[in-house]
């Protein structure tokens, strides 16, 4: 692996040979304020210099790990019995969540009207069983669950972002914008990110075929070098969920440094307390975000999920620390 070299001065790009991208330590204003109720308060933070993946981890990415560990996914086991009491037994299949838009406008709030659990769906087969990865090799890897994510964190060397070092790489250096690159969602009607066009979930303005993730350099980097730390696919961090930031601290001698999130024990679901599953925080938005349904694409936007959960719009990237 080629060794990257460090610089100090974050004022171009710093992009090294195996495609990563230096980010200058830094304290900055994390969460925001604004918009939903988990991002805020927004609060300042120190975090450390590290280097981040350019892009998303790709399926042509993963299918190396792979090939080098013979690695199985999640998605590709039968679940246990035993880790979901009152589990349908004809559920417990080896597969993963596949968004399934509906045809007509919906009457309500439940997912459950655009998300299925498909039968054999994989990093392998996005779309279930007879799908593959044809034309699909520069697209990130989905069907990933934490664990895997990890996994090939672990292969390559590097380690999953904390919730803070991945909101600093996602500003692009611009702590106050609104979204990666500015105050406007598509400044003169300029797609920014693969974010969901028209109203959700049953009218996507964008052709079929492109309406689901894209290659991972087809939209614009951010001012740091980045690409699609916004749209695509949410992205794993390391940090458990937490249901709010903390507090800002009252002195500036108090400020964390290199914040980890919350502890274990707050991130379980409290609507399945039968089910001891610890959540991780995932970042960026996705190619189903909409300003109708969920404005998460922006830095300051997060989301919980699941260890155990993988679907079709959830991937990941790395860093790597000094």
């Amino acid at each position: 692996m080629t060794v990257a070299v460090q610089r100090e001065d974050a004022s171009e790009p710093s992009i090294s040979e195996d495609g990563l991208v230096w980010i200058a330590g830094k304290t900055f204003t994390m969460g925001s304020d604004k918009h939903y109720a988990e991002e805020a308060p927004s609060h300042p933070v120190r975090v450390d210099s590290f280097w981040i993946d350019a892009t998303p981890v790709t399926n042509r990415q993963f299918g190396e790990f792979v090939a080098a560990t013979s690695y199985v996914t999640l998605a590709e086991k039968a679940p246990d019995p035993k880790d979901y009491p009152g589990a349908l037994p004809h559920m417990l299949k080896a597969g993963s969540l596949m968004f399934d838009p509906p045809s007509e406008p919906v009457t309500s709030s439940d997912i459950n009207q655009w998300w299925t659990f498909k039968f054999g769906a994989d990093w392998r087969h996005p779309y279930g069983r007879k799908s593959d990865l044809k034309r699909k090799l520069d697209h990130p890897v989905v069907h990933v669950a934490w664990c895997d994510a990890k996994a090939y964190a672990d292969w390559a060397g590097m380690d999953l972002p904390t919730e803070a070092e991945w909101e600093l790489a996602a500003r692009g250096g611009l702590d106050d914008a609104e979204f990666a690159w500015g105050d406007e969602l598509a400044p003169d009607g300029r797609l920014m990110a693969n974010t969901w066009q028209g109203i959700f979930p049953h009218h996507n303005l964008r052709s079929k075929g492109n309406d689901r993730t894209s290659p991972v350099t087809s939209f614009p980097p951010n001012g740091y070098g980045v690409y699609d730390m916004i749209g695509n696919v949410w992205e794993w961090t390391s940090d458990f969920w937490s249901t709010r930031h903390p507090a800002p601290a009252a002195k500036a001698c108090c400020i964390p440094v290199n914040p980890h999130g919350g502890a274990i024990e707050m991130s379980f679901d409290p609507r399945q307390p039968a089910i001891r599953i610890p959540r991780r925080v995932l970042k960026g938005g996705s190619h189903l975000c909409a300003p109708n349904y969920c404005r998460r694409y922006r830095p300051a936007a997060r989301h919980a999920e699941p260890e155990d959960t993988s679907t079709s719009h959830v991937g990941f990237r790395c860093v790597k620390r000094p």
